[in-house]
C-alpha cells in the first residue's frame, strides 16, 4: 500500500485528482462490459431460447424485413399436407399466428402430423382445436381440470393415460397423442357431421347453437386461408 506524504509534490496530488475525475467513466465502462456479458449469457440460455416470442411474428408486426429463422420439425413426417402444403410452412404459420417460439411450433406441428396420419384426422382441424382450447399454451389448465394443448380432462380418459400418467398431458407430444385419439372417437360418434363430433369432444352435446364447433370450424378456415397457396382455393 502506497502512502502519500503530506509534503508530496503537486504532480502526485494532481495525478490522484485526475484518477478520481476519470473514475465515473471507468466504472461506467466496467458496468457496460458486465451488462453486455449478462445479456449475452441470458439470451443464450436454452430456457430463454424456448420461451421467446417468435422472431417472425415480431418482424411481421413491426414491418421489418428479415429472413425467417429455420423451423425444426421433430419428426420424419416433414413432407406435405394434402400434397400441397409443406409442414415447415404450417409450422411457420403457427409460430407467427399464435406467437409460439419457432422450435416449439415445429415440435407441435410435427406431433400433430404424426398423430393425425396415424388416426386419419385432418391436421388443420386439430390445430384449430388446439387454438381454441389453449391458444397453443402447453401448460394451460382449466377450473374443470382440463390440461395441456388439447385440454384433456384426465378423469374421463384414464384408459388412454394408463401408460403415460396424468403429468404427461403437460408435454405437447403426449397431450396431442391423447387428444387426437379422443377427437377421432368423437368424430366417429358424430358420423358425417363434423360439428356434432366437435360438440362431443367439448362435452357440449346439448348446446343447440353449436358455439364450440363453430369457433373451431371458423378457426380452421382462417388457418387454411393463411396457408401458402391456400389449399382450399381449388
Amino acid at each position: 500500500m502506497m502512502l502519500i506524504r503530506p509534503n508530496s509534490p503537486p504532480a502526485s496530488r494532481h495525478r490522484c485528482r485526475r484518477r478520481s475525475e476519470s473514475g465515473p467513466a471507468y466504472h461506467l465502462s466496467l458496468a457496460g462490459f458486465f451488462a453486455v456479458t449478462l445479456a449475452v449469457t441470458v439470451a443464450s440460455h436454452p430456457w430463454m431460447q424456448r420461451a421467446k416470442v417468435s422472431t417472425e411474428a415480431l418482424t411481421a408486426e413491426s414491418g421489418t424485413a428479415t429472413a425467417p429463422p429455420p423451423i425444426r420439425i421433430e419428426t420424419t413426417q416433414a413432407g406435405t399436407i394434402d400434397g400441397s402444403v409443406h409442414a415447415r410452412d404450417l409450422a411457420r404459420l403457427v409460430a407467427r399466428r399464435y406467437r409460439v417460439a419457432d422450435g416449439a411450433a415445429g415440435e407441435m406441428v410435427g406431433a400433430v402430423l404424426k398423430e393425425t396420419r396415424a388416426h386419419d384426422v385432418d391436421p388443420v382441424l386439430v390445430l384449430a382445436v388446439i387454438a381454441v382450447e389453449s391458444h397453443f399454451n402447453p401448460v394451460a389448465a382449466s377450473e374443470q381440470g382440463a390440461l395441456g394443448l388439447m385440454q384433456v380432462v384426465p378423469r374421463f380418459h384414464m384408459d388412454k393415460l394408463a401408460s403415460l400418467g396424468v403429468a404427461a398431458l403437460l408435454r405437447p407430444e403426449s397431450n396431442i397423442a391423447v387428444g387426437v385419439r379422443i377427437l377421432k372417437d368423437a368424430l366417429r360418434r358424430g358420423g358425417t357431421d363434423v360439428a356434432a363430433g366437435l360438440q362431443l369432444y367439448n362435452g357440449a352435446v346439448d348446446d343447440g347453437t353449436r358455439a364450440y364447433a363453430n369457433r373451431v370450424l371458423d378457426e380452421q378456415k382462417r388457418i387454411e386461408r393463411a396457408l401458402p397457396g391456400n389449399r382450399n382455393r381449388a
